[in-house]
């Protein structure tokens, strides 16, 4: 029988997480006798980057993390630089760079890799279609080419295109059969090529979190427009008004604009480790467990933190806040998506006291790692995955934020009345033959252009990629109800009999519930890409 070449891989996906994982695995295979071989399978031009941080986007896109916290581990031995000293010198620690900037940089890593790598790597510019498994090892097929077999099969495709909901299927149909525009937010390129035919329209965003602060700038300074402290002066070529909207109306919170601000809400060490205790607890325990552990581990520090910048919260007040946050995220936010905004700018500028969500979001958005760290090797319960999953997934209002000139923009742009939030609560859409006819009380207005911005739940089910479905099908891939799909703490898939699938591994935000805090950039050079690496070495021995 034929058998594959020892040592024989297959990586679907080489955007940063595919990127983060080959890195692993060449600092493993060092040390091996012969070189590994390694195919690797993506569509994308721009391997490292992917599309989420294409080099050639707008420069107005920009990261939602500023520079002083950007620390991806790079694998010893490579001649890369840390992002931070790869920069030009002008930037500074509290500038949020352009998403381009970090595709030139992974561009970078991914050639000193090749470069320099014990891997042997062949690209293959092309989508995966099957994936099937026989005595031989892994077979992929792309078009009519087949290719395999391979020892182990590595999926990091990101978010794959989903089949849309019943609205958003509806608005599809509807802008087919009339002159109406409907785009997502992303590729940004395509988005903003598409603005240049939008002035003096109205143009309203799905979604009222990151995706919209970036299309925001793309319809305005990607069109000539300008912004001059708190002014926006108009260029006559953004479209005549533009409208966020979703279920809350909230628009995320912004991060503290300094250093010297963000160290305020600095963890002490002996409450990470303690926090990192809990987690570890929580992981594996009942729902009720978890919900109690990550309370108490939370109260001590944020009443710590706000006793010097908000005196007079109690540990009784920050426990409610908890409570209820637990119960049903974001319902503790009263104010209009204005007010939200001026309250976020003056807690990240530190010209108010922060709110007690705000503590509890930064001190959470610092404690990521050993959120992973805790919860991602463990076998969680679905019932309690769902329940720290949602938590996490509900304060990234606070911990995923854009930057605070962002939010200062936003504002700017409703006093000069070209984006409005009069519409930004769960209006009441009906679909006309000039498009999309939003109203909510008093206010009505009717958008020539719809761009949906918002991210979809990663549920492999709604995926539309056949290489996804057919896992499904074949039984090589279940999920966690309404989460994602079901991994081993190395990222081997697990099956619907509840066995692990030897040889064919997942990492990324598909397995959310089996991984936690999956978007995170850094999370795609983080400890998952050193597990699975050391099992796929581990095996190949």
């Amino acid at each position: 029988m034929k058998r594959p070449t020892a040592g024989k891989i297959a990586l679907i996906g080489l955007g940063p997480r595919g990127l983060g994982a080959l890195e692993a695995l060449s600092q493993g295979a060092k040390s091996r006798p012969h070189p590994l071989h390694v195919d690797i399978f993506d569509a994308c031009p721009e391997p490292g980057a992917g599309p989420n941080f294409d080099p050639q986007d707008p420069t107005h896109c920009l990261l939602n993390i500023p520079l002083r916290d950007i620390q991806l581990r790079a694998a010893a031995g490579l001649d890369v630089l840390p992002f931070a000293e790869w920069t030009p010198p002008a930037m500074g620690e509290d500038a949020f760079p352009p998403r381009a900037d970090m595709g030139r940089y992974l561009q970078q890593r991914f050639q000193a890799l090749a470069n320099k790598s014990p891997l042997r790597v062949t690209r293959i510019p092309a989508l995966v279609e099957t994936l099937t498994r026989a005595g031989d090892g892994w077979h992929l097929s792309v078009g009519s080419h087949a290719h395999g077999p391979y020892d182990e099969v590595l999926i990091c495709v990101g978010q794959p295109p989903i089949h849309p909901d019943a609205q958003l299927a509806d608005w599809q149909r509807h802008a087919s059969q009339t002159a109406c525009d409907l785009l997502d937010a992303y590729p940004a390129r395509r988005l903003q090529e598409a603005a240049t035919a939008w002035a003096g329209r109205t143009v309203a965003i799905r979604g009222f979190a990151l995706s919209s602060f970036d299309v925001s700038r793309m319809l305005t300074l990607g069109l000539g427009g300008a912004f001059s402290g708190d002014r926006y002066m108009p260029s006559g070529q953004e479209p005549a008004c533009i409208v966020p909207f979703s279920l809350d109306g909230k628009p995320p919170y912004p991060k503290p604009e300094t250093g010297a601000v963000d160290a305020r809400y600095e963890p002490t060490s002996q409450e990470t480790d303690d926090f990192a205790k809990a987690v570890s607890r929580a992981s594996v325990g009942s729902a009720a467990e978890a919900r109690t552990l990550l309370t108490d581990a939370l109260v001590a520090p944020v009443h710590r933190i706000l006793s010097s910048l908000s005196p007079g919260t109690g540990k009784t007040s920050i426990r409610d806040w908890l409570e209820r946050e637990w119960a049903d995220p974001g319902s503790q936010e009263t104010g209009t998506a204005r007010e939200t905004l001026q309250q976020g700018i003056a807690m990240a500028e530190a010209s108010l006291p922060p709110s007690i969500g705000y503590a509890v979001g930064q001190l959470w958005r610092k404690w990521q790692d050993p959120l992973r760290q805790g919860y991602n090797p463990s076998a969680t319960p679905p019932e309690t995955a769902a329940l720290i999953v949602g938590f996490d997934e509900g304060l990234k209002r606070y911990s995923y934020g854009p930057p605070v000139n962002a939010c200062r923009e936003v504002l700017a742009l409703i006093r000069a009345g070209i984006l409005s939030v009069d519409l930004a609560e769960d209006p009441e859409i009906t679909l006309t033959d000039g498009g999309w006819h939003l109203r909510t009380g008093d206010h009505e207005v009717t958008a020539e252009v719809m761009i949906d911005g918002v991210l979809p739940a990663p549920d492999p089910r709604k995926v539309r990629a056949s290489l996804v479905s057919g896992l499904i099908r074949d039984g090589h891939m279940s999920t966690l109800d309404d989460l994602g799909a079901r991994t081993a703490p190395d990222g081997r898939l697990i099956d619907w009999n509840g066995d692990v699938v030897e040889g064919l591994s997942l990492l990324g935000r598909l397995a959310l519930g089996s991984v936690i805090a999956a978007d995170s950039l850094h999370d795609c050079f983080g400890e998952a890409s050193s597990r699975w690496a050391d099992g796929v070495l581990t095996r190949l021995r």
